[in-house]
Order: structure tokens, then sequence, then C-alpha cells
């Protein structure tokens, strides 16, 4: 029972074996050629990138040709027919320049034929559509039509040819580039020399160890770069290729979904934003017109008449006593007028102390003028015999004056305060 089964285990694994390495056989025989190229890298042409046209046996040229780059060759300085070449560049014919650029160009030629593992190319390249990788001829590399180079949209793509011997396109041949295939992106490296038919149109940078030939109207968007042999030329437009910058592919970034958190609000106090503006300080000058009031006071002329009161009293004229000056109210005497008293009448006995009889005889005591009885200094004879005070007398006059007089200003006064008050 046992060897049975062991001998039956050996048989399938061996035929599973078989199998698997008959399946990878048929993939390999039906795998279409140039598709599965190896990964290709762009090299740097150092200083050798400005030229168009760098040559190490001099440069040849034939009809009116048009640069865009620089030209320049060593260590053989000539070129020939320079006077129909229109350069958008720098000639740098046998200089300093186009000496430290041949390194450069050593330098990149190698790294290109290093490259691999590499695909077969086959004889001719016409026909096929190549994708970014390293194709190689062990011999000579043809191309009689149009091969296309597609990148695939990758900007970055680089296509890698080498050439063990030449490189020989025909005329009117054509290497198209489509889906983001840029020029700068294309070397050719040639083990021997390049030939590029009449009216043909090449890209990529051509790099040959010996001569590089360029017939009658061929187009080439590239440069040209022979490392120890000539360049020629024949009516040509080389345009020097530029690269976009590449193109950094990031990976995309795995996306998890988490539940979200629940809603948190943040109460945020918002700045206190202070501005202080200085206000401008603002002076006003208002002429006050001066306003001149003239009030015209109407005079008032309060006249108040005073009365005139004149009292009339019978006062008897004072007599006048000889010797003494007159009093007041008496006339002053004059000369050959009675001096005396104003007569009385003999029937009055107001002067009871006056004697009745009066001696007449000459010489004797008697014969005087009669004494006249003395009235005392401001009295005044009342004609009875009585004497009155003149003092009294004069009172007895002016009071009653006085008295209208005072009464009358006082009334003036009230009228002039009562009517300045209105």
């Amino acid at each position: 029972m046992t060897t049975p089964t062991a001998s039956r285990i050996i048989r399938t694994s061996r035929f599973s074996c078989i199998a698997t390495v008959s399946a990878f056989a048929a993939g390999i025989a039906i795998f279409p050629a140039g598709i599965a190229g190896a990964a290709a890298t762009a090299v740097d042409l150092g200083t050798a990138k400005s030229f168009s046209v760098l040559a190490g046996a001099g440069v040849t040229n034939t009809g009116p040709t048009t640069l865009g780059g620089d030209i320049g060759t060593y260590p053989t300085d000539t070129i020939t027919g320079v006077s129909e070449i229109t350069i958008n560049g720098t000639n740098h014919g046998g200089d300093e320049v186009s000496q430290g650029a041949k390194p450069d160009v050593l330098t990149a030629y190698n790294t290109l034929a290093g490259q691999g593992p590499t695909t077969p190319t086959g004889a001719d390249l016409t026909g096929q559509t190549l994708v970014s990788g390293v194709y190689n001829s062990g011999e000579s590399i043809a191309l009689s039509g149009t091969v296309t180079l597609d990148a695939q949209g990758d900007p970055n793509a680089v296509f890698v040819f080498q050439a063990g011997s030449t490189l020989i396109t025909s005329s009117s041949s054509t290497v198209a580039l489509i889906n983001g295939t840029q020029a700068c992106n294309v070397f050719w490296q040639v083990g021997s020399s390049a030939t590029l038919g009449t009216n043909s149109v090449f890209r990529g940078n051509l790099l040959a160890r010996t001569d590089i030939t360029a017939t009658t109207a061929a187009t080439i968007e590239g440069r040209l770069l022979a490392m120890n042999g000539a360049v020629t030329l024949d009516t040509n437009t080389i345009t020097a290729p530029t690269c976009a910058p590449p193109v950094t592919t990031t990976p995309p970034t795995p996306t998890t979904t988490t539940a979200a958190p629940p809603e948190t609000t943040t109460t945020v106090a918002s700045p206190v934003i202070t501005t202080t503006v200085a206000t401008p300080v603002i002076t006003t000058t208002v002429a006050t017109p001066v306003i001149t009031t003239t009030v015209a006071t109407p005079d008032t002329t309060t006249t108040v008449a005073s009365p005139i009161i004149t009292t009339t009293k019978n006062i008897p004229p004072l007599p006048v006593i000889p010797g003494l000056p007159p009093l007041q109210g008496n006339p002053a005497s004059t000369p050959g007028s009675p001096t005396g008293p104003s007569p009385l009448s003999g029937t009055s006995t107001s002067r009871t102390s006056s004697p009745t009889a009066q001696p007449t005889t000459p010489g004797s005591s008697n014969n005087r003028t009669p004494q006249v009885t003395q009235i005392p200094r401001g009295s005044v004879d009342t004609g009875d015999g009585s004497a009155q005070s003149h003092a009294s007398a004069n009172m007895d006059r002016t009071w009653i004056p006085l008295l209208i007089a005072s009464v009358s200003i006082v009334a003036a006064s009230v009228l002039v305060i009562r009517r300045t008050s209105r």
C-alpha cells in the first residue's frame, strides 16, 4: 500500500514540473519583440549638452545649414563651409570648451553601451512600435521606413538603442514619437559610423565612435556627437532638444475610513484689536461781530413847581435904639429922621414907670432928657410895656415856611423816584 502511493506522488510532481517549463517556453516564444525591453536610464551629457554638432576630426558643411546650438571640434579645429551655417549658439571650433566637452561625450557613450539587459531589435526597425527600454543589435541597425517610440503617457520614458557596428537610415525614413516621448530621452549608441538618409527625419542624441554623415535635407531633432571622426553636413536643420522637468510619480496614499469623532465645539476668543486713530485737532476761528446797541434814553425832566408861599403878618416895625445897631428887619436910620420910638398913644398904660411931669427949670436937675426905658438885648418891645424875646419872634415867623418847603421837597422826591422807576 505504501509503495504504490509514493510512486504516484513522484510521477505527479514530475508532470507538474514539465508542464510549468513548457508553458514558460511557449510564453517566451509568443511574446512580441521590443515590448518587454529592459528599463533604460537617461545619461548626462555634461558640457556637451549645449552642442548641436561636436566632432573630433573636423566639420564639413555644404549648403545652408541651421544649428539650434553650439558647434565645435577637437582635436581637429577645421570647420569647412562655416559661412553657410546659421549658428544659434557659439562656434567653439578648437577651443577649450570643445576640448572639455569631449570627455563628457566619452563618459556618456560608455554608460549607454553598458546598459542592459537588452531586447534584440532585429535587422530593421521599420514598422515597430517600441516602448521604453534598451534595444540592442550586435551588428548594424537599419531603418528603411518608420519606427514609433511610445512613452505611454510617461514624459520620463527613456529609449536606448545599441548598435554594434553601424546605423543607417534610408531616405525619407522617420523616427516618430508618440504619447509624451521626448527626443531628449532617446539615445543612439553606435559602435562605428552613422548615416542619415536624404530628407529623413531623425530624433534623438546620436553618439558615434567614428563618423556621422547627414545627407541632403535630413532633419535632426537631437545632437550629432562624433568622438573620434568627422561630421559632414548638407543643408540640414538640427534642433537641440529640451526636456520638460521630470515628473515625479507619488504612489497613492491608502485611504482609511475612520468613524468621525463626536462633534466638538471649540470656542476661540477672538483677539481684541484696538485701533487708535489720532483725531485731528480742528480749530475754527469765528469772528464774533461786535454788536453795538445804542438805546436812546429819553431825557426825563421833571419840573416840580415849588409853591410860592406868602405869609403876611402884621408885625410892627422895631424901634431903633440909639447907640445900637439896627435890628434885623428895621431899616437903617437916616440923618434928620427921628431916632426915637414910634409915637405911642397918650393913653397907653404900658409905660407905668415913666414920670408924669418933668421939671422945666433951667439948670435944674430935672431939666434933662427923659430916660428911655432899657429893653434887654435880644428882646422886642411889644408896645404894652412888656418885652418879648427876639429869637422867639423869629421862630414864630419861620417854622411855617420851613414846614411847607420840607413837604414840597419830599413830594418832589417821591415823584422823581416813581418816574425814574418806570
